[in-house]
């Protein structure tokens, strides 16, 4: 080991930056490039789950479709289904990120009826007892069908498929929930639902007028439905029938269904 006296120790000299070198200037760029490195990937990452989370959906509304056509020979009650819930939520003065997820939601209402034997879901007459059990399982079936999704939108649709059945009086299944522990989704799509499908022909009995299934809508206000959602309604009527009527005549697809 070399020994040098205090005052011979080398010191050490600074290094001279090289002309126009720039420690902290190379190091921002450097961060610079890595954040919008990052910031790319970040994106792509999005776009992948976002056409993940797209085809997902449009598969669902397929199996929605397949069992609704099993039900409704024009397969189109699923997507005014879903015109109408986003239109009811803005009615009641829900925000618009809600009224979109309504959209898109409300269609798989009834994909548990993909579950459902054609002679119960098809009979054209009254259901017995144990018919009317089996029938009513289709709830729990798409709430299950569907909540195996942790993406919010399925989450929201697993919820109207589980409760679009519940009645504001508790009368209603799978939970026989009442009131406000219905879910806001559920007791929407329940009187749009009901409103769709009594002005429908069903197969085992006729369609009727728009002007009586608003007065049924009215004698079940505060009975099977929330009656402030049937005051809004009612109130709303005759653009909500022009809705529908708009969706009969335009037929969109699930591209426009499922858009932003």
């Amino acid at each position: 080991m070399i020994s040098y006296p205090l005052s011979a120790r080398p010191v050490s000299q600074p290094v001279a930056p090289r002309r126009g070198y720039s420690f902290e200037a190379a190091a921002a760029a450097q961060m610079e490039r890595i954040v919008a490195d990052l910031g790319r990937m970040y994106q792509e990452r999005n776009e992948a789950l976002q056409e993940v989370t797209r085809a997902h959906h449009e598969a669902l509304l397929h199996l929605s479709l397949a069992s609704d056509f099993r039900d409704d020979d024009t397969g189109v009650h699923i997507v005014r289904i879903g015109y109408l819930a986003e239109a009811l939520a803005l009615m009641l003065g829900e925000d618009d990120k809600f009224a979109t997820m309504m959209r898109k939601a409300a269609p798989m209402h009834d994909v548990g009826k993909i579950g459902i034997p054609d002679e119960v879901l098809k009979k054209p007459g009254p259901l017995t007892p144990a018919e009317r059990e089996i029938m009513n399982r289709h709830a729990s079936i798409g709430a299950e069908i569907l909540g195996r999704s942790r993406v919010a939108l399925f989450q929201l649709a697993a919820e109207v498929a589980r409760t679009h059945h519940e009645r504001y009086n508790g009368s209603g299944y799978p939970a026989g929930l009442r009131g406000e522990d219905i879910p806001l989704s559920g007791r929407i799509v329940a009187v749009v639902d009901y409103f769709d499908a009594l002005t429908m022909r069903r197969c085992y009995r006729p369609a009727f007028s728009d002007e009586r299934a608003l007065e049924m809508l009215t004698e079940q206000r505060g009975a099977m439905f929330d009656p402030r959602i049937v005051d809004v309604f009612l109130e709303n009527a005759a653009e909500l029938i022009e809705l529908r009527d708009r969706v009969n005549r335009t037929q969109p697809g699930f591209a426009e269904l499922v858009g932003a």
